[in-house]
């Protein structure tokens, strides 16, 4: 009875596994790390020239409002399209898309 304890006790607490910036979710029984990234503003004057030239060349007419870097020099751009919606977009330093 003492083994069966003990084994739930662990089963239980292990769920709890995983820190603040790599929480641990399991989802249909299966564990995923999700990793969340950490982007600090910078000036949008401080973009790099192949990302000012695709955001011109992919979004033309957009207005850029924020923009922010993460430690691996990956962009998030906070935009305004010509249609007034506001758009999140990401890029690489040398102006690729990238998905989120």
């Amino acid at each position: 009875m003492k083994k069966l304890v003990f084994a739930t006790a662990l089963a239980i607490g292990s769920l709890t596994i995983g820190t603040a910036a790599t929480p641990i979710i399991f989802h249909d029984g299966i564990m995923e790390d999700v990793f969340i990234q950490d982007y600090t503003e910078i000036a949008t004057s401080d973009l790099p020239a192949p990302i000012v030239n695709a955001l011109a060349s992919d979004y033309q007419g957009a207005m850029l409002n924020k923009a922010y870097v993460d430690d691996e020099n990956n962009y998030k751009l906070e935009i305004t399209s010509q249609d007034g919606s506001s758009v999140v977009l990401y890029a690489d330093e040398e102006g690729n898309w990238l998905e989120m």
